[in-house]
């Protein structure tokens, strides 16, 4: 039996919160009620400004040592409710069979502005789904998670948030060494997973399975409720939102690194930043996560991924499609159809306003597939260079380009394809330019930059994970640091990340 939390009081920036419980409403086959395990002496490590403000909190003044306490699992605000909800899935495309909240506890929907947002503590200690872990998060991950939520919204992709992250040094935690226990406050309008749906059709427990699809429907897929097969429009739904994503995560060269189904969020956000990077040098089959022995989710195969956990999502979906199961499964075969359309679509779209093409025309695929070629040909820093195309715009500007490239001819022969293009659509160069540089990242959340700033963390200094953040805020601007705009150094290419990342 769990003692109960003390209740504090909200902070007066803050004012009056209202709680709502929709998932929790469900009723406890969905989950397992219980209290955070705290950290002890826990001390703030950052929080973001940006993310407050979308729950519409003012930016500071609500850090509080009462909301250190909520946020460190010491205590909740009242109308909180703590749990830790079940699901199942495939990794690395085997069954794992039931899974779960194993480190992260819901506290609630919170009324919001942009409507109710979930709140959840990650790395609060041990859950009846922890398996034979042991509940906790590590400030090494927790920073990592904490940056990569931030970062991403601000590159405008759909993504999870991160509010806080507090820290103890009193609690030790041992993954390869020694290290620092820490939670993150991570926030979403929901953290429905594939899995969720997976666990209870691979149950057989269809009533609470089609209970389930009723509230994402309801909450998070009205739309869907007016079509002849609700079920089917939903998955055309999360299909479509899932091709969106993938599209922006390729187009920025983002590796999630751990696309299981209970990493893939039924609302198309990225979620679950583990061994997640951003290419440095452009390799198709660069693999981020360490742990990644067989490449399973290396760059290029991340829309492929995708479609497969659709799949699986697909065939958890079947029970609720009445009449003949092979009409049904007919049915969604062709609401899946809608990610590979989706998805080309959005990401011949994203490239060309990475190239600076406002208009679509013939050609323009195989434009775009001859500049990564010539990237992967020597492994050309993806961010670098279609920054330095922006430049190219403006007169002396291909300079800067070319040197990127070892295969000069090669590059001069695709420019001159591409200024016939671009003269398809004539626009001043300096606008050109300008919406080039809108769309293509000075800054990335290299791996380096973050490690730079878990290492000064882990020896007590927390001014360089808030100084990242403060950039990573702004991705599209000139950073007031060149460095962290520049290549990454030679000790980079040493930094290995892996499922305990």
């Amino acid at each position: 039996m769990h003692a109960p939390l003390p209740s504090v009081a909200v902070p007066a920036a803050i004012g009056e919160l209202n709680w709502t419980h929709r998932l929790a409403a469900l009723g406890p086959r969905f989950y397992t009620e219980l209290p955070p395990a705290g950290l002890p002496d826990p001390h703030w490590v950052a929080t973001s400004a940006d993310c407050a403000r979308l729950l519409g909190w003012p930016a500071t003044g609500w850090q509080t040592p009462e909301a250190l306490r909520v946020f460190s699992g010491n205590a909740l605000w009242p109308g909180m409710r703590p749990l830790a909800s079940v699901y199942s899935g495939h990794q690395f495309g085997v069954w794992a069979g039931q899974l779960g909240d194993g480190r992260a506890l819901w506290l609630g929907e919170l009324d919001t502005p942009q409507g109710p947002m979930e709140l959840q503590l990650k790395g609060a200690g041990r859950t009846p789904y922890s398996r034979m872990g042991d509940g906790r998060a590590v400030l090494r991950s927790s920073i990592r998670e904490f940056l990569a939520s931030e970062a991403m919204a601000a590159l405008g992709i759909p993504t999870t948030r991160a509010l806080a992250l507090t820290a103890s040094t009193a609690l030790p935690v041992r993954r390869e060494t020694t290290e620092t226990a820490a939670i993150v406050t991570r926030v979403a309008p929901s953290f429905l997973r594939f899995g969720h749906v997976e666990h209870f059709a691979h149950h057989g427990l269809h009533d609470e399975l089609r209970e389930l699809v009723q509230h994402l429907i309801e909450h998070h897929a009205p739309q869907c409720q007016a079509a002849p097969q609700p079920v089917v429009a939903l998955l055309a739904q999360v299909a479509t939102q899932t091709a969106d994503l993938l599209a922006h995560w390729q187009a920025v060269g983002f590796c999630h690194g751990v696309m299981n189904t209970d990493n893939m969020s039924l609302l198309g956000l990225s979620i679950d930043y583990g061994p997640y990077g951003f290419l440095d040098g452009f390799d198709p089959g660069h693999v981020c996560n360490h742990s990644d022995t067989q490449g399973r989710y290396a760059f290029a195969r991340q829309p492929q991924v995708a479609y497969w956990n659709l799949h699986a999502l697909a065939q958890a979906l079947l029970p609720l499609i009445p009449g003949d199961e092979e009409a049904a499964a007919a049915l969604l075969r062709e609401a899946l159809q809608a990610y590979p359309d989706r998805f080309a679509q959005a990401m011949l779209l994203r490239m060309r306003a990475k190239l600076g093409l406002r208009e679509a025309r013939d050609g323009d695929g195989a434009l775009v597939d001859d500049w990564l070629r010539l990237l992967a040909a020597t492994r050309v820093d993806y961010s670098i260079a279609h920054r330095r195309l922006g430049e190219a715009q403006l007169p002396a500007g291909a300079e800067g380009l070319r040197d990127l490239f070892l295969d000069r001819e090669a590059l001069d022969a695709w420019l001159r394809r591409y200024r016939d293009r671009l003269a398809q659509e004539p626009e001043d160069p300096a606008q050109r330019r300008a919406a080039m540089h809108a769309v293509n990242p000075a800054v990335v959340l290299r791996n380096h930059l973050a490690e730079t700033a878990i290492r000064q963390a882990e020896a007590g200094d927390f001014g360089e994970v808030q100084r990242l953040l403060d950039v990573l805020r702004r991705p599209f601007d000139a950073p007031e640091r060149a460095a962290d705009a520049d290549f990454p150094p030679d000790w980079a290419q040493h930094i290995e990340v892996s499922c305990s990342s």
